[in-house]
Protein backbone atom coordinates (compact mmCIF):
# COMPACT_ATOMS: atom_id res chain seq x y z
CA UNK A 1 0.00 0.00 0.00
CA UNK A 2 1.12 3.82 -0.90
CA UNK A 3 2.37 5.19 2.59
CA UNK A 4 0.10 7.97 2.42
CA UNK A 5 -2.67 5.24 3.53
CA UNK A 6 -0.83 4.40 6.25
CA UNK A 7 0.74 7.82 7.20
CA UNK A 8 -0.81 11.57 8.04
CA UNK A 9 1.43 14.34 7.86
CA UNK A 10 1.66 16.04 11.11
CA UNK A 11 1.89 19.78 10.78
CA UNK A 12 1.44 21.28 14.40
CA UNK A 13 2.95 24.51 15.08
CA UNK A 14 5.26 25.12 18.23
CA UNK A 15 5.42 28.88 19.16
CA UNK A 16 7.71 29.14 22.36
CA UNK A 17 8.81 32.93 23.67
CA UNK A 18 12.23 32.38 26.31
CA UNK A 19 13.89 29.28 24.26
CA UNK A 20 12.89 25.64 23.83
CA UNK A 21 11.94 25.25 27.29
CA UNK A 22 10.73 21.18 27.18
CA UNK A 23 10.61 21.02 23.68
CA UNK A 24 13.52 18.53 22.61
CA UNK A 25 15.22 18.97 19.50
CA UNK A 26 16.95 15.84 17.38
CA UNK A 27 19.13 14.59 14.99
CA UNK A 28 18.48 12.08 12.95
CA UNK A 29 21.80 9.12 11.66
CA UNK A 30 21.74 7.33 8.33
CA UNK A 31 21.19 4.25 11.09
CA UNK A 32 17.47 5.93 11.81
CA UNK A 33 18.56 6.52 15.28
CA UNK A 34 16.50 9.27 16.84
CA UNK A 35 19.17 11.08 19.24
CA UNK A 36 18.74 14.49 21.40
CA UNK A 37 20.55 17.15 20.08
CA UNK A 38 22.22 19.69 22.71
CA UNK A 39 20.35 22.97 21.96
CA UNK A 40 18.26 25.43 24.00
CA UNK A 41 17.40 28.63 21.68
CA UNK A 42 14.57 28.52 19.71
CA UNK A 43 15.14 28.04 15.66
CA UNK A 44 14.78 31.19 13.68
CA UNK A 45 11.40 30.60 11.28
CA UNK A 46 9.14 27.58 11.98
CA UNK A 47 8.86 24.70 14.18
CA UNK A 48 6.69 22.05 14.45
CA UNK A 49 5.65 19.64 17.15
CA UNK A 50 6.42 15.47 16.88
CA UNK A 51 5.74 12.74 19.24
CA UNK A 52 6.57 8.79 20.30
CA UNK A 53 5.79 6.91 17.60
CA UNK A 54 5.83 9.85 15.25
CA UNK A 55 7.50 8.86 11.83
CA UNK A 56 10.23 11.63 11.18
CA UNK A 57 12.96 11.99 8.03
CA UNK A 58 15.74 14.39 6.88
CA UNK A 59 14.24 16.02 3.20
CA UNK A 60 18.05 15.48 2.48
CA UNK A 61 19.24 13.18 4.15
CA UNK A 62 16.85 10.77 3.86
CA UNK A 63 17.80 8.70 0.99
CA UNK A 64 20.98 8.22 3.34
CA UNK A 65 18.76 6.26 6.00
CA UNK A 66 17.83 8.99 7.77
CA UNK A 67 14.53 8.00 8.83
CA UNK A 68 13.53 7.30 12.47
CA UNK A 69 10.65 7.15 14.39
CA UNK A 70 10.42 9.10 17.64
CA UNK A 71 11.45 7.34 20.93
CA UNK A 72 9.25 7.18 23.83
CA UNK A 73 12.25 8.68 26.00
CA UNK A 74 11.51 12.17 24.04
CA UNK A 75 7.59 12.83 25.19
CA UNK A 76 7.95 16.22 22.95
CA UNK A 77 10.44 16.90 19.72
CA UNK A 78 10.85 20.35 18.33
CA UNK A 79 11.87 20.08 14.33
CA UNK A 80 12.03 22.62 11.89
CA UNK A 81 10.27 22.50 8.37
CA UNK A 82 13.47 20.14 7.06
CA UNK A 83 11.89 17.62 9.03
CA UNK A 84 8.81 16.39 8.41
CA UNK A 85 6.35 14.73 10.77
CA UNK A 86 4.19 11.60 9.95
CA UNK A 87 1.47 9.73 12.34
CA UNK A 88 1.20 6.42 11.93
CA UNK A 89 -2.42 4.83 11.89
CA UNK A 90 -2.06 2.46 14.44
CA UNK A 91 -5.16 0.04 13.01
CA UNK A 92 -2.77 -0.65 9.92
CA UNK A 93 0.79 -0.53 11.30
CA UNK A 94 2.67 -2.13 14.48
CA UNK A 95 5.63 0.58 15.90
CA UNK A 96 7.74 -1.89 15.88
CA UNK A 97 7.05 -3.45 12.46
CA UNK A 98 7.48 0.13 11.16
CA UNK A 99 10.84 0.67 12.87
CA UNK A 100 12.04 -2.44 11.06
CA UNK A 101 10.30 -1.59 7.81
CA UNK A 102 12.07 1.29 7.34
CA UNK A 103 15.38 0.12 7.56
CA UNK A 104 14.91 -2.59 4.74
CA UNK A 105 17.00 -2.45 2.12
CA UNK A 106 14.03 -2.21 -0.66
CA UNK A 107 12.38 0.54 0.48
CA UNK A 108 15.77 2.36 1.26
CA UNK A 109 16.48 1.95 -2.35
CA UNK A 110 13.33 3.23 -3.23
CA UNK A 111 13.44 5.93 -1.38
CA UNK A 112 17.15 7.03 -2.76
CA UNK A 113 14.93 6.75 -5.62
CA UNK A 114 12.14 9.25 -4.65
CA UNK A 115 15.59 12.17 -4.47
CA UNK A 116 14.82 15.17 -6.36
CA UNK A 117 16.84 18.53 -6.97
CA UNK A 118 20.15 19.60 -7.86
CA UNK A 119 23.65 16.94 -7.43
CA UNK A 120 24.86 16.74 -3.97
CA UNK A 121 21.24 18.36 -2.38
CA UNK A 122 18.78 16.38 -3.47
CA UNK A 123 15.90 16.07 -1.25
CA UNK A 124 12.65 13.65 -0.87
CA UNK A 125 9.30 15.54 -0.41
CA UNK A 126 6.73 14.55 1.89
CA UNK A 127 4.78 14.25 -1.12
CA UNK A 128 7.62 11.82 -2.75
CA UNK A 129 7.42 10.01 1.15
CA UNK A 130 3.89 9.40 0.72
CA UNK A 131 3.94 8.21 -2.77
CA UNK A 132 5.97 4.87 -2.01
CA UNK A 133 4.51 1.65 -1.28
CA UNK A 134 5.32 -0.95 0.99
CA UNK A 135 4.18 -4.54 2.17
CA UNK A 136 1.31 -4.40 4.67
CA UNK A 137 0.65 -7.87 6.70
CA UNK A 138 -2.30 -8.25 8.75
CA UNK A 139 -1.29 -6.95 12.20
CA UNK A 140 -0.86 -10.38 13.56
CA UNK A 141 1.80 -11.34 10.46
CA UNK A 142 3.71 -7.85 11.83
CA UNK A 143 3.69 -8.96 15.59
CA UNK A 144 4.82 -12.63 14.23
CA UNK A 145 7.48 -10.87 12.37
CA UNK A 146 8.84 -9.10 14.71
CA UNK A 147 8.79 -11.93 17.50
CA UNK A 148 10.90 -13.70 15.26
CA UNK A 149 12.99 -11.12 14.17
CA UNK A 150 13.67 -9.73 17.58
CA UNK A 151 13.68 -13.41 19.52
CA UNK A 152 16.92 -14.14 17.27
CA UNK A 153 18.35 -10.95 18.01
CA UNK A 154 18.11 -11.57 22.11
CA UNK A 155 19.90 -15.35 21.26
CA UNK A 156 22.81 -13.18 19.54
CA UNK A 157 23.12 -10.62 22.39
CA UNK A 158 23.15 -13.99 24.91
CA UNK A 159 26.33 -15.48 22.55
CA UNK A 160 27.93 -12.00 22.21
CA UNK A 161 28.05 -11.46 25.88
CA UNK A 162 29.30 -15.42 26.39
CA UNK A 163 32.32 -14.15 23.72
CA UNK A 164 33.01 -11.28 25.86
CA UNK A 165 32.97 -13.53 28.97
CA UNK A 166 35.41 -15.81 27.54
CA UNK A 167 37.89 -13.12 26.73
CA UNK A 168 37.60 -11.66 29.77
CA UNK A 169 38.02 -15.08 31.54
CA UNK A 170 41.09 -15.93 28.89
CA UNK A 171 42.98 -12.36 29.63
CA UNK A 172 42.57 -12.94 33.46
CA UNK A 173 43.80 -16.36 33.53
CA UNK A 174 47.09 -14.89 31.21
CA UNK A 175 47.66 -12.69 33.72
CA UNK A 176 46.80 -14.56 36.69
CA UNK A 177 49.60 -16.99 35.42
CA UNK A 178 52.08 -14.39 35.64
CA UNK A 179 50.87 -12.66 38.51
CA UNK A 180 50.14 -9.29 36.98
CA UNK A 181 46.16 -9.61 37.72
CA UNK A 182 43.86 -6.27 38.31
CA UNK A 183 44.88 -4.78 41.29
CA UNK A 184 42.38 -4.40 43.69
CA UNK A 185 40.19 -2.16 44.15
CA UNK A 186 41.26 1.42 45.03
CA UNK A 187 39.36 3.96 47.56
CA UNK A 188 36.07 6.12 46.17
CA UNK A 189 38.03 8.87 46.43
CA UNK A 190 39.54 11.52 44.51
CA UNK A 191 42.89 12.59 44.91
CA UNK A 192 44.21 16.13 44.13
CA UNK A 193 48.13 15.54 44.85
CA UNK A 194 51.05 15.03 42.24
CA UNK A 195 54.56 15.94 42.26
CA UNK A 196 54.88 19.02 40.13
CA UNK A 197 57.27 16.74 38.08
CA UNK A 198 54.88 14.28 37.39
CA UNK A 199 51.78 16.63 35.99
CA UNK A 200 52.05 16.05 32.60
CA UNK A 201 51.64 12.13 33.09
CA UNK A 202 48.82 12.78 35.34
CA UNK A 203 47.22 9.83 36.34
CA UNK A 204 44.68 9.61 38.88
CA UNK A 205 45.14 5.65 39.36
CA UNK A 206 48.60 5.99 39.42
CA UNK A 207 48.81 8.75 41.96
CA UNK A 208 45.99 7.26 44.01
CA UNK A 209 47.91 3.79 44.50
CA UNK A 210 51.00 5.46 44.93
CA UNK A 211 49.68 7.74 48.00
CA UNK A 212 47.16 4.65 48.85
CA UNK A 213 50.14 2.20 48.88
CA UNK A 214 47.88 -0.10 47.01
CA UNK A 215 50.16 -2.50 45.43
CA UNK A 216 48.91 -2.88 41.50
CA UNK A 217 51.41 -6.14 40.76
CA UNK A 218 52.34 -9.25 43.08
CA UNK A 219 54.81 -11.29 39.84
CA UNK A 220 55.06 -14.76 40.10
CA UNK A 221 58.39 -14.24 37.54
CA UNK A 222 61.52 -11.66 37.77
CA UNK A 223 59.93 -7.91 36.41
CA UNK A 224 62.98 -6.72 34.09
CA UNK A 225 62.66 -3.38 32.15
CA UNK A 226 61.88 -4.09 29.04
CA UNK A 227 64.75 -2.29 28.04
CA UNK A 228 67.00 -5.39 29.28
CA UNK A 229 65.50 -8.02 26.56
CA UNK A 230 65.21 -5.55 23.90
CA UNK A 231 65.88 -1.93 22.35
CA UNK A 232 62.96 0.42 21.55
CA UNK A 233 63.35 3.03 18.25
CA UNK A 234 62.10 5.60 16.95
CA UNK A 235 61.46 5.58 12.90
CA UNK A 236 62.06 8.42 10.63
CA UNK A 237 60.59 11.67 10.52
CA UNK A 238 58.61 12.25 7.65
CA UNK A 239 60.14 15.62 5.94
CA UNK A 240 60.48 17.56 2.23
CA UNK A 241 64.18 16.38 2.18
CA UNK A 242 62.19 12.58 2.16
CA UNK A 243 59.64 12.79 -0.19
CA UNK A 244 59.24 10.11 -2.43
CA UNK A 245 62.06 9.79 -5.00
CA UNK A 246 64.47 7.79 -6.61
CA UNK A 247 64.59 5.26 -3.34
CA UNK A 248 60.86 5.12 -2.38
CA UNK A 249 60.06 3.00 0.45
CA UNK A 250 57.30 1.81 2.34
CA UNK A 251 56.50 3.13 5.95
CA UNK A 252 54.12 2.07 8.58
CA UNK A 253 52.18 5.13 10.41
CA UNK A 254 50.02 5.00 13.53
CA UNK A 255 46.99 4.31 11.19
CA UNK A 256 49.08 1.12 9.84
CA UNK A 257 49.09 0.04 13.27
CA UNK A 258 45.65 -1.37 15.05
CA UNK A 259 45.81 -3.32 18.02
CA UNK A 260 46.43 -7.02 17.76
CA UNK A 261 46.84 -6.61 13.96
CA UNK A 262 48.09 -4.43 10.74
CA UNK A 263 46.15 -2.75 8.36
CA UNK A 264 48.28 -2.59 5.49
CA UNK A 265 45.41 -1.44 2.71
CA UNK A 266 46.79 2.23 2.55
CA UNK A 267 50.64 3.21 2.46
CA UNK A 268 52.56 5.65 1.77
CA UNK A 269 55.84 6.31 0.99
CA UNK A 270 59.21 8.13 1.71
CA UNK A 271 62.86 8.13 0.37
CA UNK A 272 65.35 6.32 2.02
CA UNK A 273 68.63 5.95 0.62
CA UNK A 274 70.23 1.68 0.59
CA UNK A 275 72.60 2.88 3.11
CA UNK A 276 70.00 3.38 5.50
CA UNK A 277 67.86 0.60 5.30
CA UNK A 278 70.04 -1.47 7.22
CA UNK A 279 69.18 0.14 10.49
CA UNK A 280 65.75 1.13 9.40
CA UNK A 281 63.99 -2.05 8.05
CA UNK A 282 61.56 -3.62 9.71
CA UNK A 283 62.34 -7.29 10.57
CA UNK A 284 60.13 -10.32 11.33
CA UNK A 285 58.88 -10.64 15.31
CA UNK A 286 59.38 -6.48 15.32
CA UNK A 287 56.16 -5.42 17.54
CA UNK A 288 55.44 -2.09 17.12
CA UNK A 289 53.72 0.67 19.32
CA UNK A 290 51.93 3.81 18.43
CA UNK A 291 53.41 6.64 20.58
CA UNK A 292 50.13 8.25 21.18
CA UNK A 293 47.87 11.05 19.76
CA UNK A 294 44.68 10.34 21.24
CA UNK A 295 44.59 8.36 24.81
CA UNK A 296 43.25 5.24 23.06
CA UNK A 297 46.44 4.95 21.20
CA UNK A 298 49.38 4.85 23.62
CA UNK A 299 50.76 1.78 23.73
CA UNK A 300 48.00 0.34 20.94
CA UNK A 301 50.26 -2.28 19.03
CA UNK A 302 50.71 -4.51 16.24
CA UNK A 303 53.52 -7.21 15.56
CA UNK A 304 55.83 -7.15 12.20
CA UNK A 305 55.62 -10.63 10.12
CA UNK A 306 57.29 -9.05 6.87
CA UNK A 307 54.36 -8.51 5.23
CA UNK A 308 55.90 -6.11 3.05
CA UNK A 309 59.99 -6.11 1.86
CA UNK A 310 61.94 -3.06 2.62
CA UNK A 311 59.13 -1.31 4.87
CA UNK A 312 60.03 0.99 7.80
CA UNK A 313 58.20 2.84 10.25
CA UNK A 314 57.37 6.58 10.67
CA UNK A 315 59.19 8.49 14.11
CA UNK A 316 55.13 8.56 15.98
CA UNK A 317 55.85 4.40 15.46
CA UNK A 318 58.32 3.27 18.32
CA UNK A 319 59.78 0.06 17.12
CA UNK A 320 60.64 -2.59 19.73
CA UNK A 321 63.43 -5.42 18.69
CA UNK A 322 63.36 -8.27 21.49
CA UNK A 323 66.04 -10.61 22.62
CA UNK A 324 64.23 -13.95 21.21
CA UNK A 325 66.66 -15.85 23.30
CA UNK A 326 64.90 -14.15 26.30
CA UNK A 327 61.28 -12.37 25.20
CA UNK A 328 58.86 -13.39 22.68
CA UNK A 329 57.37 -10.85 20.35
CA UNK A 330 54.07 -12.65 21.52
CA UNK A 331 54.41 -12.57 24.88
CA UNK A 332 55.19 -9.35 24.81
CA UNK A 333 52.61 -7.76 22.99
CA UNK A 334 50.31 -10.07 25.21
CA UNK A 335 52.01 -8.15 28.27
CA UNK A 336 51.28 -4.77 26.87
CA UNK A 337 47.72 -5.31 26.23
CA UNK A 338 47.11 -7.17 29.56
CA UNK A 339 45.75 -4.48 31.80
CA UNK A 340 49.29 -4.54 33.76
CA UNK A 341 50.44 -2.99 30.49
CA UNK A 342 47.45 -1.12 29.89
CA UNK A 343 47.67 0.33 33.50
CA UNK A 344 51.15 1.58 32.63
CA UNK A 345 50.54 3.11 29.59
CA UNK A 346 48.32 5.21 31.33
CA UNK A 347 50.32 6.14 34.31
CA UNK A 348 53.07 7.09 32.23
CA UNK A 349 51.63 9.02 29.11
CA UNK A 350 52.14 12.57 29.06
CA UNK A 351 48.74 14.43 28.48
CA UNK A 352 47.16 17.73 27.17
CA UNK A 353 43.59 18.43 26.90
CA UNK A 354 42.66 15.90 24.38
CA UNK A 355 46.00 14.23 23.44
CA UNK A 356 48.29 11.34 25.31
CA UNK A 357 51.77 10.00 24.19
CA UNK A 358 54.77 7.69 25.42
CA UNK A 359 58.25 8.44 24.64
CA UNK A 360 60.93 5.76 23.90
CA UNK A 361 62.23 6.20 27.23
CA UNK A 362 59.05 5.56 29.31
CA UNK A 363 58.40 1.91 27.03
CA UNK A 364 61.84 0.88 27.47
CA UNK A 365 61.23 1.17 31.44
CA UNK A 366 58.17 -1.09 31.00
CA UNK A 367 58.18 -3.73 33.94
CA UNK A 368 57.83 -7.10 31.74
CA UNK A 369 57.09 -10.46 33.85
CA UNK A 370 59.91 -12.81 32.53
CA UNK A 371 59.17 -16.49 32.85
CA UNK A 372 61.61 -18.98 30.13
CA UNK A 373 60.47 -18.49 26.56
CA UNK A 374 58.66 -22.41 26.58
CA UNK A 375 56.11 -21.07 29.44
CA UNK A 376 55.94 -17.67 27.65
CA UNK A 377 55.08 -19.73 24.37
CA UNK A 378 52.25 -22.19 26.13
CA UNK A 379 50.94 -18.89 27.79
CA UNK A 380 50.44 -17.14 24.62
CA UNK A 381 48.98 -20.48 22.72
CA UNK A 382 46.19 -20.52 25.24
CA UNK A 383 45.59 -16.71 24.79
CA UNK A 384 45.32 -17.51 21.68
CA UNK A 385 43.28 -20.35 22.00
CA UNK A 386 40.84 -19.01 23.86
CA UNK A 387 40.92 -15.65 21.43
CA UNK A 388 39.74 -18.40 18.22
CA UNK A 389 36.71 -19.91 20.88
CA UNK A 390 35.88 -16.39 21.48
CA UNK A 391 35.55 -14.89 18.42
CA UNK A 392 33.49 -18.21 17.04
CA UNK A 393 31.09 -17.78 19.68
CA UNK A 394 31.20 -13.80 18.28
CA UNK A 395 31.17 -14.90 14.51
CA UNK A 396 27.91 -17.05 15.36
CA UNK A 397 26.33 -14.24 17.09
CA UNK A 398 26.83 -11.71 14.20
CA UNK A 399 25.60 -14.86 11.72
CA UNK A 400 22.09 -14.83 13.68
CA UNK A 401 21.70 -11.35 13.34
CA UNK A 402 22.69 -11.26 9.83
CA UNK A 403 20.18 -14.41 8.79
CA UNK A 404 17.23 -13.43 11.00
CA UNK A 405 17.62 -10.19 9.46
CA UNK A 406 17.65 -11.65 6.08
CA UNK A 407 14.38 -13.45 6.52
CA UNK A 408 12.84 -10.28 7.89
CA UNK A 409 13.59 -8.94 4.49
CA UNK A 410 12.86 -12.24 2.57
CA UNK A 411 9.32 -12.47 4.00
CA UNK A 412 8.41 -8.97 2.68
CA UNK A 413 10.00 -8.56 -0.24
CA UNK A 414 10.99 -10.82 -3.64
CA UNK A 415 15.06 -10.89 -4.17
CA UNK A 416 16.36 -8.90 -6.09
CA UNK A 417 12.87 -6.74 -6.96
Amino acid sequence: MPLRELLTERKEPVRVTVGLGDWQPITIKFSGEVLPRDRAEAFKGAMFAAYPGDVVFSKIDARNGAVGLIPATMPKVVLTPEYPVMVPDLMKLRPAYLHYLLRAEHFRHDLQRQASGTSGRKRVTPEAFLGLSVPLPTLDEQDALVTAYEAALTKAADKEADAARMALASQRAFEAALGVAPAPPLPDRPVFIARFKDVERWSHEGVLRDVTYTASTSAKWPMVALSSVGKVSYGLQKSPANRPGKHSRPYLRVANVQRGVLDLAEMKYMDVPDDDMPKLRLLDGDVLLCEGNSPDLVGRGAIWRNEISDCIHQNHVLRVRVDLSKLLPDFLLAVINSSHGQAYFRSKAKRTTNLASINSTEVAALPVPLPPTAKQAALVKALGDNEKASKAVAFEASELRRVAWATFEAALFEPGV
